[in-house]
């Protein structure tokens, strides 16, 4: 850290585990964390406490370490729950009564980065001015802390962590899935064993695949990054549909019985009319990003369904889901959010809700995704030297303009800085695909010459 450049980014810390993201950074980030998300907690005399899971990559082990012994080193005691989802960890944060918790985890990148992700009391992420606090202590952390007595204790895996999560999914889905054969692509992740005796606790007949983590093949050539997996694999099966989580198991895609993609956005379709029919879409509202599909805005309002949208990243969508007291949010990418259930997107949780729905209607999943036509979509990612620059460009007006006048209301240009990279996103949707990719080739090539 140097002072210029923030460390927390659109999810947490990442990084090249043991390179940028390093133990020694971890351990002055718990401490720092602990500082900051206990400060009102130990006024009663009481011992904070910290919850810490992680998905199964290899430098996961020394990352909690680190992360456990700054936190103890500020007097807070830490409960590890091992290998989990990071929606469990939000949940579990809860349940216990914990003033925090953090998960580590690099969600769908490679096996060589690694994440740190921290929830506060109630299991909730992080406001950008509470991270930016924690930067702040980080910069300013004295060497010592408490000592004796005051010094938190480290316990290592929690006997029921697993069971009380997987307890809270059944509660959250009545619904027996008895007679509904599913394929689970585990991404070899956080969720190798938990949505595997999710889905077969609620009754449905389970194929699980890639779930056989060794420290080193997370979302290798597996999990939602690769669906062509989980496609062939529900075709070889003869199975109902596919489920595909990532490596924190925080999304979820699915495939129909004809190996068809449905992603995020026809997700969203499926449980947003299931949720209107049960009157419990409330102010009768999906929330999404404006990365999701035109065909969705299109498909909820012939459902009679208000879209609402975000900026790209979960943490938009919950803020607004919070703010407007909706009841169903999500990405296009697969994370799904129903605040009855959950902080977070859970894509275990989302499985077990797609495969209600077909249960209770008795239609398969390709029919129940014809709620929604997908709209062709094409993202091409530009490089740019100067992003602030782009959209203050009249050339880059000008195109845009040209563009919206070209489509009508028949297509939909958006155009945005890439939050992590110095890349523009020019995103083009169309009837017609050969359209779409026509206008979007045209767009980066303007913004390429600025």
């Amino acid at each position: 850290m140097n002072g210029m450049t923030r460390l927390f980014g659109t999810d947490g810390v990442r990084g090249l585990a043991n390179k940028n993201l390093t133990a020694s950074l971890a351990l002055r980030l718990g401490a720092a964390a602990a500082h900051v998300l206990t400060a009102d907690n130990r006024s009663d005399g009481r011992r904070p406490t910290a919850i810490v899971g992680r998905d199964p990559r290899v430098s996961g082990e020394m990352l909690a370490a680190a992360l456990a012994a700054g936190m103890a080193s500020r007097g807070v005691d830490v409960l590890r729950v091992g290998v989990i989802p990071t929606p469990a960890v939000a949940f579990l944060t809860d349940d216990y009564g914990a003033d925090m918790g953090v998960m580590i985890s690099a969600s769908h990148n490679p096996m060589p980065d690694n994440g740190i992700k921290f929830f506060s009391a109630g299991g909730r992420k992080l406001p950008d001015a509470i991270e930016d606090e924690i930067e702040a202590v980080m910069e300013n952390l004295p060497e010592t802390g408490p000592t004796g007595h005051g010094i938190g204790r480290v316990i290592e895996e929690s006997p029921d962590a697993q069971d009380r999560y997987l307890m809270h999914l059944r509660e959250a889905v009545g619904t027996d899935l008895k007679g509904i054969k599913v394929v689970v692509d585990a991404a070899n992740g956080a969720a190798s064993e938990v949505a595997p005796r999710a889905y077969a606790a609620a009754g449905a007949e389970v194929i699980a695949i890639h779930n056989a983590p060794n420290s080193y093949n997370i979302n290798d050539n597996c999990g939602s990054t690769h669906i062509d997996q989980v496609q062939a694999a529900v075709v070889e099966h003869g199975a109902d549909l596919g489920l595909a989580h990532d490596g924190d198991a925080d999304r979820c895609l699915a495939v129909d019985s004809q190996g068809n993609v449905v992603d995020g956005d026809q997700i969203m379709a499926i449980l947003a009319v299931g949720k209107k029919d049960h009157n419990s879409l409330r102010h009768n509202t999906l929330v999404a990003t404006v990365m999701s599909n035109l065909g969705l805005k299109l498909a909820m309002k012939r459902e009679g369904i208000k879209l609402e949208t975000t900026k790209v990243g979960d943490r938009y969508v919950l803020e607004e889901l919070n703010a407007g007291g909706y009841s169903l949010g999500g990405e296009q990418s697969g994370h799904i959010v129903v605040p009855e259930h959950g902080t977070t997107g859970d894509g275990t949780l989302t499985g077990l809700f797609l495969m209600s729905r077909m249960a209770e209607t008795g239609k398969s999943l390709a029919e129940l995704a014809a709620v929604m036509e997908v709209l062709p979509q094409v993202l091409i990612n530009v490089p740019v030297s100067d992003k602030a620059m782009i959209l203050k460009s009249e050339a880059v007006q000008q195109a845009i303009a040209e563009a919206e006048t070209e489509l009508g209301d028949q297509g939909r240009v958006l155009l945005r800085a890439s939050g992590t990279e110095e890349l523009f996103r020019v995103m083009v949707e169309a009837a017609d695909g050969e359209e779409a990719r026509r206008i979007a080739g045209k767009l980066a090539a303007v913004v390429a010459a600025v």
